[in-house]
C-alpha cells in the first residue's frame, strides 16, 4: 500500500507541471487543424499556432526538449494513473470465497 501512496503522491505533484504543456500542445493542435479545415485558413496564416504546438518559440534546443518533456510527462501521467485505477478495480473484486 505505501507504494500506491507514493504513486499518487507523485502523480498528484505532477499533474499541476505537465498540465500546462499538454494543454498548449492539445489546443493550439486541435486549432490548427480546424482553422484550416473548416475555416479554410492556409498553411501561412495558421502557422502561429504550429509555433506554439511544437515550441519553436524556444528556440531548436529548446523545442527538442519542450518536445521529449512533454511526452515523458503525458507518459508519466497515463501510465501513473492506469496503475492507481488498476489497484482500484483490484480492490473493488470480489474475492472468491474457497
Amino acid at each position: 500500500m505505501q507504494a500506491l501512496a507514493k504513486l499518487r503522491r507523485w502523480h498528484g505533484l505532477l499533474a499541476p507541471v505537465v498540465l500546462a504543456p499538454l494543454l498548449v500542445t492539445v489546443i493550439s493542435g486541435m486549432g490548427y487543424r480546424l482553422l484550416r479545415d473548416w475555416a479554410g485558413l492556409s498553411r501561412d496564416q495558421a502557422h502561429l499556432l504550429m509555433v506554439l504546438h511544437e515550441g519553436e518559440w524556444l528556440g531548436h534546443h529548446g523545442e527538442t526538449l519542450y518536445v521529449a518533456l512533454n511526452g515523458l510527462g503525458l507518459l508519466w501521467m497515463l501510465a501513473s494513473g492506469a496503475g492507481m485505477l488498476l489497484q482500484k478495480w483490484r480492490r473493488q473484486t470480489p474475492r472468491p470465497e474457497a
